[in-house]
């Protein structure tokens, strides 16, 4: 009986245990079921509503960049994306996704499983595949689209450059943003986003890139979204997509993007693509500025590229030759970006400064027999023309380029203000024109003599007068932009005051612009250039006689910038013998008097040998070209070097 007992009691106590287990089980069930459904129910109800819907990032456009004219520099237009979500294909097939699209769009399988690795901390970036895909391949995608989970067709907008290789060092290029950029861009810009590189859509990217927006579309069965487009390609926002899945408009799942801000700018399109004409298979720049404003209405660097390179697809090759190419100045913007001794259209600047100073006069003479001494002794500098000009004024200095006369010039005002007057008149400093990538030039000085000298014993880190002479016509370390030699035109043009060059049409210009010259210290400085170009009473017409039009008064400087010693010069029998990199830098500046609106310029053939031959007959071509080009039908002509008594200069 007792046993009886025992395993009765036995059987209790295992019941209980049963009974105490299941209760303790249904609590732990009930409690999670209240976690999930009560208190955490709008964790999951967030979590469910995910894995339903996707939010489609919607790229804004780039802004547009047109001529003053209105024509479209640069615009976009919409290509179609290959795009991989990660998180959106299993962990396990994301290796047979990379080698089926290898083999349709010929992207290498390992690149995009090192792009997978780079975000695997944020699964669902949408990583580009490929951009700007064939019709071919859109539709291979298509219809392998049940191998390919977590890939993504989507529209983009795709930068293109109407005009080609016109303005295109202006423009500038795009490329790929890296990851750096992204991590300190976060949220303004995604993988596979564009950003400038280079001309205003560098300078201008904030303007330009405009802000993404999103929109929230429902999943088929298999997990993939679907966009509606509109028979151009663009987003429609619409209740359903085109198998009837339900699209949300409720506004908070949806934002629109907005484009970025258009810029136009004050360049003139016909007068810049003749400029960079003129200049083909030759390298050098041309500036024109309107000389009461600053505004640029040309600003050709030659040899341009094609921006389009960057952006289209098929252009590897040419993209890649570019950028390596063994040409490191193939892609500079001569105008900003290289500096080059100034030579003799320094003089104008000198002429200028030291009829505002008083330290000469319009009559003040000085004696050229052809060379130059300090005191009389040491030393010589030759004049380019080794017999020389006799006496003469500052008129006739310009006109006829005489050295001697500014040696003396140049010592009578002292570094020191020649340094100062220099940096007002925006030589050898930054002009603040909307470009990236400008140098400053350089103007030297005593304390910059004594800088970069400071390793060198103490007699090579003063300042002598011999480095005076040789600053005086532009020689020695002086150096300079084209584009600041403009604005030193423009500056003798409008009467005396300094201009900000600018390309943005709504820039906007300071009220008082500093005067620097005076209209009395001016006026032997115009005269004097314009014997340059055209002859006056007894008179003979100066170095820059090739630059004349007839029915326009121009002004002119011409300059030929030494960049060897012409001891390198003496073993050739003539000037045709010397290799093309040994020649000097030919220069010409110009403004127009008589005509509206004036304009100043600057041309610069690098190695062209002389301004009067190589570059005066280019400025004469791009000042008719923009006064008469209505009245009749223009072509640029590739200059051939004349032989005259004053090309020197």
């Amino acid at each position: 009986m007792s046993d009886i007992s025992l395993t009765y009691r036995s059987n209790d106590v295992r019941l209980w245990l049963v009974v105490i287990a299941i209760i303790f089980s249904m609590a732990i069930l009930i409690f999670r079921l209240w976690t999930i459904q009560v208190r955490d129910a709008e964790l999951y109800r967030e979590k469910a509503e995910n894995n339903r819907i996707w939010p489609q990032r919607l790229k804004a456009d780039r802004g547009k960049i047109l001529a003053q004219d209105g024509t479209i520099l640069a615009d976009n237009r919409p290509s179609t994306d290959v795009v991989f979500v990660p998180g959106d294909c299993p962990v396990n097939q994301q290796k047979d996704v990379a080698k089926t699209l290898e083999s349709i769009i010929n992207v290498p399988a390992s690149w995009i499983l090192e792009q997978i690795d780079n975000f695997k901390s944020e699964p669902f970036t949408q990583i580009v595949i490929k951009k700007d895909i064939a019709r071919s391949d859109w539709i291979r995608i298509e219809e392998n689209s049940f191998r390919l989970p977590g890939v993504y067709l989507t529209l983009q907008p795709q930068r293109r450059y109407p005009m080609g290789s016109v303005a295109g060092q202006i423009m500038g290029y795009l490329n790929e943003i890296n990851k750096d950029e992204l991590d300190i861009l976060e949220g303004e810009y995604f993988p596979g986003d564009v950003i400038g590189r280079s001309g205003l859509e560098r300078y201008y990217e904030r303007w330009l890139h405009g802000k993404d927006g999103y929109m929230t579309v429902t999943k088929y069965a298999s997990g993939r979204p679907q966009l509606r487009t509109d028979r151009y390609g663009n987003l429609v926002l619409a209740r359903k997509d085109s198998r009837g899945h339900l699209l949300y408009e409720e506004t908070e799942l949806r934002q629109k993007s907005i484009s970025g801000k258009d810029l136009v700018l004050t360049l003139d399109i016909e007068l810049q693509k003749f400029c960079e004409q003129i200049l083909a298979n030759q390298q050098g720049s041309i500036v024109v500025l309107n000389a009461d404003t600053g505004a640029v209405l040309a600003i050709a660097s030659s040899p341009g590229y094609d921006p389009n390179v960057f952006v289209t697809k098929g252009k590897d090759a040419e993209r890649i030759e570019l950028l390596e190419s063994k040409d490191p100045n193939r892609m500079t913007n001569r105008a900003i970006s290289e500096q080059y001794p100034p030579g003799s259209v320094f003089k104008v600047f000198l002429a200028a400064t030291a009829l505002e100073k008083g330290v000469i006069t319009p009559t003040t003479t000085f004696f050229c027999p052809g060379s130059f001494r300090i005191g009389g002794t040491g030393r010589e500098w030759k004049c380019w023309n080794k017999y020389g000009h006799g006496s003469v004024n500052v008129v006739e200095a310009l006109a006829y380029s005489c050295d001697v006369f500014f040696y003396n010039v140049g010592l009578k005002l002292g570094v020191d203000t020649i340094s100062e007057y220099a940096h007002k008149v925006g030589l050898g400093v930054q002009t603040g024109i909307d470009l990236p990538n400008e140098v400053t030039g350089l103007i030297p000085s005593r304390e910059w003599k004594a800088k970069v000298n400071a390793h060198k014993p103490i007699w090579e880190q003063k300042w002598y007068p011999g480095d005076t002479v040789n600053l005086s016509i532009g020689q020695g370390s002086c150096a300079t932009t084209p584009l600041q030699n403009a604005v030193l035109m423009a500056t003798i043009i409008n009467g005396g005051h300094r201009v900000y060059p600018h390309l943005n049409k709504d820039f906007q210009i300071p009220d008082a612009q500093e005067q620097i010259f005076s209209k009395k210290a001016l006026e032997s400085v115009i005269e004097g250039m314009k014997l340059c170009v055209e002859p006056s009473g007894t008179h003979r017409a100066g170095t820059g006689k090739s630059a004349k039009v007839e029915g326009i008064t121009v002004i002119g400087k011409t300059g030929s910038a030494q960049i060897m010693s012409l001891e390198h010069h003496k073993k050739y029998k003539s000037e045709e013998e010397i290799p093309w990199e040994m020649r000097d830098h030919a220069w010409f500046i110009a403004g127009v008097l008589n005509k509206e609106p004036k304009i100043a310029l600057c041309v610069l053939i690098e190695h062209g040998h002389h301004g009067a031959s190589a570059a005066a007959p280019v400025a004469k071509q791009v000042i008719e070209f923009f006064y008469t080009r209505d009245a009749k039908k223009q072509e640029p002509q590739l200059i051939a070097r004349e032989e005259t008594g004053d090309q020197q200069n």
